[in-house]
């Protein structure tokens, strides 16, 4: 299974276009990553190369389950798996905030289950 880390930061609006590996071919992106101040919580958006929408508000949590798939209900696409893991140690809060998304949790891409 193939597994990249995103190169996600803290800021506020992201927007980058990603080439990745899924299910041994390249497939590349484009990434909108924005944080919810309001709500404290940070949310994907996934295009295809073309600017063709495929995911849209995605919340970057991590679960209950370590292996917990956010693209698990997207199976269909083809697109992959993306897991948030947490590298804090901490449990409070077990998801990113505005100050560690890239740091204190990774966002990591896999191939498609």
């Amino acid at each position: 299974m193939s597994q990249q880390v995103l190169p996600v930061s803290n800021a506020p609006n992201q927007t980058f276009t990603a080439t990745l590996q899924v299910d041994g071919a390249p497939l590349t992106l484009q990434i909108e990553l924005h944080y919810n101040e309001i709500a404290a919580y940070w949310a994907m958006t996934i295009s295809d190369q073309n600017g063709n929408l495929l995911v849209d508000s995605l919340p970057l949590v991590t679960g209950n389950d370590p292996a917990c798939n956010l693209l698990r209900q997207f199976s269909f696409l083809e697109i992959g798996s993306i897991y948030v893991i947490n590298q804090t140690g901490s449990t409070t809060p077990n998801y990113p905030d505005n100050t560690n998304l890239g740091t204190g949790f990774q966002v990591i891409w896999g191939d498609t289950p």
